[in-house]
C-alpha cells in the first residue's frame, strides 16, 4: 500500500522525468510546489532561519545578563534595554521589505548577519550604558530584517505540502537560541559567579557574533528565490537556482512560465496593481496575528523569567545563587518551548493553521489563570511549582499552536512582486508590539502585581481565539498563488 506522501513523491518523480519539450508553460511552480523536499531543501531552511537562532539568543541573553549589569537603570530605561532590540527590529523590518523585493532575498540575508556581529561585538565591549542600549538597537535592526526576508525566501522556494514544516523551522530555531542562550549562561555563571557583573554578562552578548559570523561566509553560496528571479525577468538566473534545488528545467520554458501567470494576473485585473484589496485583507489578517502573538505573554517568560523569578527563588541573602536558579529554570522552561515546536514542526501540515491557532490560543489562556491563581493564592514551594507548571502549559500551547503559525502565514500569504513589503510591515507590527509590551512589563507588574498582569494576558488569549475563527482561513497544502486567490475572494465578499 502507497502512503499520500508515498503517491506525492512517486507524481514528483514522473513530472521530474518528464521531457522538457512535453512539460506545461507553468511547469516551473508545478515543480516547485510538488517536489518532495531533499536533503538540501532542509539545510538551505536552516540556514536561511540562522536569524530565528540569533533572534531566540538575544531574546534569552538580555534576559540572563540584566541582574548583573553594572549600570543603575530606571524601570523605563531597564525595559528599553530589554525591549530596545524590537524597535530596532521594527525599523530593520521596514527598511528590508522593499529592498529585498528590489535587490532580492539573498542580499538582505547575508548583510542581516554581519550587522548583528557588529552589534554582539560592541555589546560586548560596551563601555557604558548608552553604547549597550545602541547595541541593542543594531542587533534589532539585524533581527528584524531578517524576519522580514526569511519566511518570505522560505515560501518562495518550499512545496505546498511541506510549506508549513520547512517555514516553521524559523520559531523552532528560535527556540533552540533561547535554549542554547540560557544553556551557555549557566555554563559561565555556574562556575565564575564572582565574575557575573564584571566578565560573565560581556562574554554572554558577545557569544552571539559566532554564528553570525558563520551564517555571513555560508549564506553567500545560498540560491536566490527562484520565484522572485522568475518575476524580474532573470530567466538564466532562474534556471541555476532551480538547478541547486533538483528542478531541471530550460530558460526558454521558465520565460512561457512567467508569461502564462503575467497573463493570468492581466486577466484578473491585478497584473498592475499589487496592492489589491485581497493583498491588504491578507496584510491585516497577519498582522493582527503577530499584535496578538506578542501581547498573549510569551515575552513576559523568556525577556523577563529570571527577573521575575529570582524572588520566589530565593531563600537568603546571595542574591547572586538566586538569579542563576532562575536562569536554571527559565532554562528548563526552553527545553520545553523546544520540544514543543516540534510537534508544530510535526502538524502544521497534517492539522492545519487554523486549527493549531485556536488550541493554541485557548490552552493559553488556561494556563495564564492556572498561574495567576497559584501566584494570588498559595505561597512557599506551592506557588513556584505553580507557576511553574502554568507557564511550562503556556509556553507548549504557545509553540504547538501560535509561535510558528505566524511566521508561517506572514510567508504565505502575499503574492511575489509584494512579499517582501507586505511581509516586512506584518514584521514590523509585530515587533512594536513587542515593544510596547517588554518596555511596559517593568511598570506594569510593578502597579497591577503579576498575578493581574497574567489574568489580562488571559483575556487577550480568548479574543485572539475569537479573532483566529473569524478570519484565519485554513491554508495548509494550497500553493502561495491559491492562498492569494483566497484572500481576493474574501475581499470581494466571497466565502473562505
Amino acid at each position: 500500500m502507497v502512503t499520500g506522501e508515498g503517491q506525492t513523491a512517486d507524481r514528483s518523480r514522473r513530472r521530474i522525468a518528464m521531457a522538457p519539450q512535453q512539460q506545461s508553460a507553468t511547469a516551473v511552480l508545478e515543480h516547485l510546489d510538488s517536489r518532495v523536499p531533499t536533503s538540501f531543501y532542509w539545510s538551505l531552511t536552516a540556514l536561511a532561519t540562522v536569524g530565528g537562532f540569533l533572534f531566540g539568543y538575544d531574546t534569552a541573553n538580555i534576559g540572563s545578563v540584566v541582574n548583573f549589569l553594572p549600570y543603575d537603570l530606571g524601570t523605563l530605561a531597564l525595559g528599553y534595554l530589554v525591549a530596545g532590540a524590537s524597535i530596532g527590529a521594527a525599523v530593520g523590518a521596514l527598511a528590508a521589505g522593499p529592498t529585498s523585493d528590489r535587490l532580492g532575498r539573498k542580499s538582505l540575508l547575508v548583510v542581516d548577519a554581519a550587522i548583528y556581529a557588529i552589534g554582539a561585538l560592541l555589546s560586548a565591549f560596551a563601555w557604558d550604558a548608552w553604547v549597550l542600549l545602541f547595541a541593542r538597537t543594531l542587533i534589532g535592526l539585524a533581527i528584524g530584517a531578517d524576519s522580514a526576508v526569511a519566511t518570505a525566501y522560505i515560501a518562495e522556494y518550499a512545496p505546498k505540502a511541506r510549506r508549513g514544516a520547512l517555514s516553521i523551522l524559523q520559531q523552532w530555531m528560535i527556540t533552540v537560541g533561547i535554549l542554547v542562550s540560557y544553556l551557555i549562561a549557566l555554563a559561565v555563571l555556574v562556575p565564575l559567579p564572582q565574575h557575573a557583573k564584571s566578565l560573565d554578562w560581556r562574554l554572554l552578548l558577545g557569544l552571539g557574533a559566532v554564528p553570525a559570523l558563520f551564517a555571513l561566509v555560508l549564506r553567500t553560496r545560498m540560491p536566490e528565490s527562484p520565484r522572485w528571479l522568475m518575476r524580474q525577468g532573470r530567466y538564466d538566473d532562474t534556471h541555476r537556482a532551480l538547478a541547486k534545488l533538483g528542478i531541471d528545467i530550460s530558460a526558454e520554458q521558465i520565460e512561457r512560465g512567467a508569461r502564462t501567470v503575467d497573463e493570468h494576473e492581466r486577466a484578473a485585473g491585478r497584473r498592475k496593481r499589487h496592492w489589491t484589496r485581497g493583498v491588504k485583507r491578507a496584510l491585516i489578517v497577519v498582522s493582527v496575528f503577530f499584535v496578538f502573538q506578542q501581547i498573549t505573554g510569551i515575552n513576559l517568560t523568556f525577556y523577563y523569567g529570571p527577573k521575575l523569578l529570582q524572588p520566589y527563588l530565593q531563600t537568603g541573602d546571595d542574591e547572586v545563587r538566586a538569579a542563576i536558579a532562575a536562569v536554571a529554570v527559565t532554562a528548563l522552561m526552553s527545553v520545553v518551548n523546544v520540544i514543543a515546536t516540534f510537534f508544530a514542526f510535526k502538524f502544521i501540515d497534517k492539522a492545519g493553521r487554523r486549527k493549531l491557532a485556536l488550541g493554541g490560543y485557548a490552552v493559553m489562556a488556561a494556563a495564564m489563570l492556572f498561574g495567576a491563581a497559584g501566584v494570588a493564592f498559595t505561597g512557599g514551594v506551592t506557588r513556584v511549582v505553580l507557576i511553574l507548571v502554568a507557564l511550562d502549559v503556556f509556553i507548549a500551547a504557545f509553540a504547538i499552536g501560535v509561535g510558528g503559525t505566524g511566521w508561517l502565514i506572514q510567508g504565505e500569504y502575499f503574492p511575489t512582486e509584494v512579499r517582501g513589503r507586505a511581509a516586512a510591515i506584518a514584521a514590523s507590527v509585530d515587533w512594536i508590539a513587542n515593544f510596547a509590551l517588554i518596555l511596559l512589563v517593568p511598570t506594569l507588574v510593578g502597579g497591577f502585581g503579576l498575578a493581574w498582569l497574567m489574568v489580562l494576558f488571559a483575556v487577550l488569549s480568548v479574543l485572539a481565539v475569537v479573532f483566529v475563527f473569524a478570519y484565519l482561513p485554513e491554508t495548509k497544502e494550497l500553493s502561495v498563488e491559491e492562498i492569494t486567490e483566497i484572500f481576493e475572494r474574501q475581499a470581494a465578499g466571497g466565502t473562505r
